[in-house]
Parts: structure tokens; sequence; C-alpha cells
């Protein structure tokens, strides 16, 4: 349990004994810092419960409150508003506590396993800018779950079973159709045969592909087809995507480790298919299911809905399966596989509709314990300073990596080269553009559209994430030049720059529990930002190497130690590595 509410239980009691009870009491931090550091806002809710004066009540628990020596200056405002400002002892008592152990100043949260479905990847397919907030806000809502004590599990959940599979399939036989993997025929072992594509002519494949799709009914009937015998598993085809999965896959990763993104489980839409059949017997059975068109859908709309809301495609006329189909395919092979307490989806606004009518059919056939929380987290989009979302200059969608490439460009223009090495420049300037990238999309709240400037936000100066990276090296490189100087107890509480670094430190449990709650990283954003400018604020007031006074210069050190690694554990957080030098 955090230090705030340690004292928060302590304060309930206070308010007890004055004859009053508060339901879920929450010290919050004062609207009026002028006033007291955090204020009591409960006597007017206490008035209309106990038919009493509010000030009288605020009289009547500001006189308890006096006898605790952890707070000083209690006054009362307005019709009832008390003002508390904790003590410097119990500052000082609160750092010691904090440098002990993080975890002091932490509130756990209640234990559960969490799925974490992002990335939304399609296999031979480019990732492109689109994926970036998934792949950015997943991983660090997964690292924060697991933090705060719960069991996160991210799956990547690969797009690779639809039809763009079949058109990429369908343009490679096209292009060789020698190969032994159409001939239906061959008896070898298709392990041994030589493929003569890459990534990078996958990437260029599928846009072809579907654009013939587009312009031609037969191409796009024969990619249909290809499709089915891919999801029947067809000697040669099969065998084929296999080859074309596992290529793509390993470009895929190399991208998400360029973010300092990590998956658990790599699975893709065609891992569930074996639960296929099971959940068509479930949706049989729940009498769930109707024939439209030669198609087997799930009506989702609801008796009472007068907006239009689509029915959930479950097998297509040609028998193939949709995305939605192995959607539920997938919830029911997590439900036996890991047996979650909760599952989340992150995905582009967009997708809203999508998952509404997965959500529906899963609890219209029930698939799943009703307790079981499926979470749809939605974003907005990350656009280019004309407000458009970014565009290579030829009009197509730009690749992440050419948007990394763009990153990194700017950076390398604020690296100071007197100081990093030239074996450590390539690293370092990844490190920084990653960072750059990874700030400027969590400081929005999520669903939030925001322009993104390469130049803007690579700058070491403002709200940026070059400025948390060269604030944090700062703190590094201080206690490094004060190693030798004793680093273990905060003693003295003297200036006001240090009172406000401990404050903000004492805010941590909330800005986590928030972030947590609302499942966006915006919070957790700004209070990087405002407890590293309240640092730099206290480092240039206060000479600390060549401070006179050992208690207070061991102070300041500890001090120091504390924000630098907050930095630390919150950068990770976010995903976000820092480099030595910068």
């Amino acid at each position: 349990m955090s230090i705030i509410k340690d004292l928060e239980k302590d304060i309930y009691d206070l308010i007890k004994k004055a004859g009053y009870e508060v339901e879920n009491f929450i010290l919050k931090p004062s609207d009026r810092p002028d006033l007291g550091d955090y204020q009591i806002n409960d006597s007017m809710t206490l008035a209309k419960i106990y038919h009493k004066n509010p000030k009288q009540i605020a009289q009547d628990i500001k006189e308890k409150l006096e006898l605790d020596d952890r707070f000083t200056n209690i006054n009362i405002a307005g019709p009832g508003f008390i003002n508390i400002t904790l003590s410097n002892s119990f500052l000082i008592h609160a750092v010691n506590r904090i440098n002990q152990d993080f975890y002091n100043n932490i509130d756990k949260q209640e234990y559960k396993k969490i799925i974490l479905d992002y990335g939304g990847a399609n296999v031979s397919k480019a990732l492109h800018v689109g994926h970036l907030r998934s792949a950015n806000i997943g991983e660090a809502l997964k690292r924060l779950a697991n933090l705060l004590g719960c069991k996160a599990i991210s799956d990547a959940h690969l797009g690779d079973y639809g039809r763009p599979l079949g058109l990429v399939l369908l343009e490679i036989q096209k292009r060789y159709p020698d190969l032994e993997y159409f001939d239906s025929n061959y008896e070898g072992d298709y392990e041994k045969v030589p493929l003569p594509i890459t990534n990078e002519d996958l990437e260029k494949i599928y846009p072809i592909a579907s654009q013939k799709a587009k312009e031609n009914t037969e191409y796009l009937e024969e990619a249909r087809i290809m499709t089915l015998k891919i999801q029947n598993h067809e000697k040669g085809i099969y065998d084929l995507w296999k080859k074309v999965v596992n290529i793509s896959k390993d470009a895929i990763k190399k991208v998400y480790d360029m973010l300092n993104v990590s998956y658990d489980l790599w699975n893709g839409e065609s891992d569930a298919t074996p639960y296929v059949p099971e959940l068509l017997k479930i949706c049989e059975t729940h009498k769930v299911v109707s024939e439209s068109d030669g198609a087997k859908i799930i009506e989702v709309k609801k008796a009472e809905e007068s907006s239009p809301m689509p029915p959930l495609l479950l097998v297509k006329s040609n028998g193939t399966i949709s995305y939605e189909t192995t959607d539920l395919a997938t919830i029911i092979q997590r439900k036996k596989e890991i047996n979650p307490d909760e599952i989340w989806y992150l995905a582009d606004e967009r997708q809203s509709l999508h998952f509404e009518q997965v959500f529906r059919a899963t609890k219209k056939a029930n698939l799943i314990n009703p307790k079981v929380n499926l979470e749809y987290i939605g974003f907005g989009t990350m656009n280019g300073t004309d407000g458009k979302p970014f565009k290579t200059r030829d009009g197509g969608i730009m690749s992440l990596k050419s948007l990394i490439e763009m990153v990194k460009e700017e950076t390398k223009k604020r690296i100071n080269y007197d100081i990093v090495t030239q074996d450590k420049v390539e690293q370092t300037v990844d490190i920084i553009a990653i960072a750059t990238l990874k700030y400027a999309d969590f400081i929005p709240y999520r669903t939030t559209d925001y322009i993104f400037n390469p130049a803007k936000f690579s700058d070491v100066e403002g709200k940026t994430g070059p400025y948390l990276l060269y604030s944090t090296i700062r703190m590094k490189s201080l206690l490094e030049h004060a190693k030798e100087i004793k680093q273990e107890t905060y003693h003295i509480l003297e200036d006001e720059s240090s009172r406000n670094i401990i404050l903000t430190l004492l805010r941590l449990p909330s800005v986590l529990t928030k972030s947590f709650k609302i499942k966006s990283l915006n919070e957790i954003a700004e209070y990087l930002y405002i407890l590293t400018n309240k640092y730099n604020k206290f480092y240039m007031e206060n000479k600390i190497l060549i401070e006179t006074n050992h208690n207070l210069q061991e102070s300041w050190l500890v001090l120091t130690n504390i924000v630098y690694r907050m930095n630390l554990l919150l950068l990770d957080v976010l995903g976000i590595k820092v480099p030595e030098k910068m």
C-alpha cells in the first residue's frame, strides 16, 4: 500500500473519531497550493447525512487532525473545505520509505489475468504508420498491468488466414507457375523446395494483387478459391502459405523490436481455426445462426435499437470463414488455454463496430463466462503536419520503417558527436528516435487524433521524449560524479523546489491507478514531464556537488537518485530506453 493510501486510512480513522463516517475517502491534492498540499472535501456531503452545518463538521475534523504532527497549517476555506499541509518531518520519512522500496509508493491492483490483443499486423503486408499506436499503447498497458500486480499476456494476433494471403499466393502462382507447391502430383518434401520470394517481394506483391482483384472479377474469384485452399489445408498450397507466413513474421518481429515492443504469444488467426468446428457447434446449439444468401450469420442487433447494426458474418457463401469468425474462435481458444479474467483489444477507433459485433455474438452464444471482461480500447490517428494521415510522396500509406527513418534523420541533427562515440552513434540515434515517436504518441489522450511534427518532437527542449532522456542522463551523470559521497538517508528538507518534488512523487500512485483504469498513458507521460521539470528547477537552484553541509548534500543526492530511478521505471513502462549519452 502506498504512503498516501496509508495516510488516507489514518485520516479516515481520525474523521471517525470526530464522530463521522466517510464512504470511499480520498485525500485530494489541493486546488489551492497556497492554502495547503491536500484538501478534504467531505464536509458538505456529511452535512446532508448528519444534518449539521458543514463548517461545524469541518471544525470537528480539524480539531482531530491538529493532534497529529504529520499535518501543519490546517485551515477551513469556503463552505467547509479542509486544507492540510504535510509536515517536513513526514515528507522526510516518506522520501526514506520510497528510497528503501519503490513499492512503498505504488498501489497494487486486484490480481487479474489479462490478455492484451494488440499490433494487428497482417502477414505479407508492410507495417504502416497505422500500426504504431496499437503497438505503443498495447505494450505500455501490458507493462503497466504487470507493474501493478496483474499478469498481462500479450498476443500479436496476426492476420494470416484471410483473403490477403489468398491474393498473395495467387500472384506468386501467376509469377512462378512451375513451383512444386502448385503441382498436385508432387510427392517430395516441401520443406526443401526453395521459394524465390523475400519479404520485400511480399510487401510489393500484395498491393499489386489487391489492385488486380479490384479491376478483374475473375482474378478476385481465383483469389477466393486460393483462400479456400489455404483454409482447407490443401497440400502444397498450405505448405507455401506456411513459408510465406514465416518470412513475413520474421520481418514483422524486426520492426516491433525496433519499437521495443514484445509479445508473449505470436498467434495468428490460423491458430484459432481448430476451434472453429466447436464454435459453429456451440452457435448451432444455442440457435443463434441463421442463413442469408448462402452465408451463415449471427444477428446481433437488439430489439430496442433503431440504428443499423449489421449481422456478424460467420461463414461466407463460398465456405470461407471471416476474421469475425476467427475472433470468436480465438475467444474459445483463449478460454481453454489461458482462462483469462479480461481480454483487452486495441485497435483504431474505426474498428469499434467490429468489436461490438464480436462481443454481442460472444454473449449471445455464451462462448465465455459472462464475468470475463471483454474490452475494446480504441485510439485516434497520428497525422502529419498537414493534419492528414501520413502519406508517401506518391500518396500511398507510409510504412512504419519509413516513418522511423524520417525521425532518425531529425535525431541525427541533435546528437552531440563530441560525447557520443562513433561506435555508439547508430544505437543512440535509434533509441532517441523511438523515444521521440513513443512519447509524442502518449502525450494526447488515446482517442485523440494528433499531429506529429518530427522536428518539434525530436527537440531536447519542451514536452518531448528527447527532453526526458537528456534530463535523465544528466541525473545519472550527477550521481556518477558523486559516487564517493554517501547517498543513503534523506535528512533535511529546506528548499521549496525539493518539497515540490516530494509532493509530486507522492502523486505517483494515483497517476498509475488512473492510467490503468482509463487505459491511457497520457497521465504517465504528463507526470514524467512534470516530475522532470521540477527536478531540473531544483538542479538549477542547488549546487549539489559543492554543498558543504554533508547532511543536506546527501539529502539532495538521495532525492536525485529517487527521481532518476522513477524516470527509468516510468520510461520503461512506456517502452522507452535511455541511451548512455546524447
